[in-house]
């Protein structure tokens, strides 16, 4: 298989795994409280990350013939005074705690509010309400907006809006399902989590999966207090309920991180925003597939058009930030893939933490 499609290949697959976590998520949260869920899908992801730090620790310091060295991707711009290869370093820097412990709260805040929101709302909603942080990101992040974005970028919002109305209608209007409105505030704390990323990684030298292991490691200790009282429903949760758990953990969480690392370092940043824009459409297809969702005339035209309205928002808002750093002598920059730890991101989700390009999302 040619790298281009492997690549591609790849970025679908996540966007695959990122779709399935909603329904993983409900099943999940149908045989287990929402607490539980949290906890034990943190803990799982943070000993997965540690695992792939000690190893990567150790790979390090036979390299350098016993004195681990600081290598790695990094986001943002290389910090001054940097350690050179070869020199003993600490398994996190000071930047990564110091970004990852409230970059931490605030991916839990997202997890709390999405979870039990998939809980009380079908999943094909679910993964479709949440993509509406794809146009809220860059109206709460400003930065390589100068004079604020085209008219075009709000059409294309009102759009999503618009999507969102329909798709709580279900099978007529009415009042709101409580699980969507819940998607829908989810979405808005995932943008104001997206937007909190691209500023406190900004100019610091962060490893990608240093940074997530300490969101793991700080949702995991934030949710053991209040889970501890339904850790014991553990013990009966079946083989299924299990694998439930471990999808969402370790495929969600650990291995669509690490995939989509690898991948958008090989292609361009619109074409993984493009494919792991199809994130919504899987969702839907498995809310259908598997859980037996059904999709009205109304819902299908919501559908329809949240997908439609979130692929020209991340265009124009694309095309404005581009254009905004355009170099003066007016060649336009070369494309940059997206900064994996803003996938960081993104847990997952169920779902994104999707940021302007639905490349950018946080994990677990």
């Amino acid at each position: 298989m040619p790298d281009a499609r492997r690549t591609d290949a790849v970025l679908l697959l996540v966007a695959l795994v990122w779709g399935s976590s909603y329904l993983a998520a409900q099943t999940a949260t149908a045989v287990l409280p929402v607490l539980v869920v949290l906890f034990v899908r943190y803990a799982l992801s943070a000993v997965a990350c540690l695992g792939l730090v000690a190893a990567g620790r150790l790979s390090d310091v036979r390299r350098s013939g016993g004195r681990p060295a600081v290598e790695g991707p990094s986001v943002g711009k290389p910090a001054a005074g940097k350690p050179a290869a070869g020199r003993p370093s600490a398994w996190w820097t000071r930047d990564e705690v110091r970004t990852g412990v409230p970059l931490g709260l605030t991916q839990a805040a997202v997890l709390i509010v999405e979870t039990y929101g998939v809980a009380h709302t079908s999943a094909a909603n679910a993964g479709l309400i949440i993509s509406l942080t794809i146009v809220l990101t860059p109206l709460l992040d400003r930065t390589g907006h100068p004079g604020g974005l085209p008219p075009s970028f709000y059409a294309a919002a009102g759009v999503c809006l618009l999507a969102v109305g329909l798709l709580m209608s279900g099978n007529g209007f009415h009042a709101p399902r409580l699980g969507d409105l819940l998607m829908l505030a989810a979405a808005v704390v995932r943008a104001g989590h997206v937007a909190l990323v691209g500023r406190l990684t900004a100019g610091r030298a962060v490893r990608p999966l240093h940074l997530t292991t300490v969101q793991t490691l700080v949702g995991a200790a934030l949710f053991l207090l209040p889970a501890s009282g339904g850790l014991p429903a553990l013990a009966r949760v079946d083989a299924a309920g299990w694998a439930q758990l471990l999808h969402l953990a370790l495929f969600c969480s650990v291995f669509a991180f690490l995939a989509q690392t690898w991948a958008v370092q090989r292609t361009s940043a619109s074409r993984a925003g493009l494919l792991l824009g199809t994130e919504p459409i899987w969702a839907v297809a498995v809310g259908v597939g598997l859980a037996g969702d059904r999709l009205t005339v109304l819902t299908g035209l919501g559908a329809a058009l949240m997908v439609a309205g979130t692929y020209m928002g991340q265009a124009v808002e694309r095309a404005h930030r581009t254009a905004a750093v355009r170099p003066a002598s007016g060649h336009a920059p070369r494309p940059r893939p997206p900064e994996p730890s803003d996938t960081a991101v993104t847990v997952p989700g169920p779902g994104p933490g999707a940021a302007p390009d639905r490349a950018e999302r946080a994990a677990p």
